[in-house]
């Protein structure tokens, strides 16, 4: 990946771009999501860590719109995404845990649907289409059918679609599942550009220890609930500097295999 990128007007850090307040989920009788709230500001990349079935998913979904929260509220950029969905989700980027190219189409047709989704303009779209592929590698790659590339471009290809409509919030669902060490390197390197350079606000869901070590803030989530939520530093400092420890304690001595 490039280190080229447009930087967008300065907002303060930390600036509410996201807020999930006081979120309720149930699906039955179980209860997915209780009393979840968080937020992600401008320029912050937010680690969401927690073991399968800790609600990750779940709170993914409700982010995205696919459902709605039982009770509580989620804004994006001031939106209400219970009132307001379009205006909300147009301000969301998002790479999902699951792989959602169409993988017959070329790379570019593939940015060029999604651009046409967002209600752009041919005119608008092709000059940022070339640069995010010129950015990401894929330049050479334009005209051959997504199912070519490897896992790590397919990656690379999902991440520069979710920003192509320029959003200010940037969701990554588990996105290194199933990636090389290098392509994982590389996508975390790009978060940390991308918070700097464009002063994106990022929520990257994830399960691995190893992966939270370049964020600003982290937040533990363990069955619905969310047992810490501070810097990297606070949770060492909470953990005895033994963080992998610290991590497994706060989201349950169940959830070790996890955590590893």
């Amino acid at each position: 990946m490039n280190d080229g990128g447009a930087v967008l007007p300065e907002q303060s850090r930390g600036e509410p771009l996201l807020r999930v307040n006081d979120v309720v989920k149930n699906y039955g009788t179980r209860r997915a999501l209780d009393h979840v709230s968080l937020t992600v500001g401008a320029g912050e990349f937010v680690a969401l860590l927690g073991a399968n079935g800790a609600g990750k998913s779940t709170l993914m979904q409700l982010l995205t719109g696919l459902f709605t929260p039982d009770e509580g509220s989620i804004v994006v950029l001031e939106h209400d995404l219970r009132t307001n969905a379009i205006a909300a989700l147009a301000g969301i980027g998002v790479v999902y845990q699951q792989q959602t190219l169409d993988l017959e189409l070329s790379v570019r047709a593939n940015l060029l649907f999604h651009a046409d989704l967002h209600g752009m303009s041919r005119r608008a779209a092709r000059p940022r289409i070339a640069a995010a592929l010129e950015h990401y590698g894929l330049s050479e790659r334009a005209r051959d059918r997504t199912r070519t590339l490897s896992g790590g471009n397919r990656r690379r290809l999902e991440l520069a679609r979710a920003l192509l409509h320029q959003p200010r919030v940037l969701l990554m669902d588990e996105p290194t599942v199933g990636l090389d060490p290098a392509s994982r390197r590389d996508i975390l390197d790009e978060m940390v550009r991308l918070k700097r350079a464009e002063n994106i606000g990022i929520l990257w869901s994830t399960h691995l220890v190893d992966e939270i070590e370049r964020a600003d803030r982290v937040i533990v989530l363990r069955r619905g609930h969310i047992t810490f939520d501070g810097t990297l530093v606070e949770l060492q400092r909470e953990a005895n500097d033994d963080l992998a420890a610290g991590v497994i304690r706060l989201m349950g001595t169940e959830d070790m295999d996890a955590a590893a």
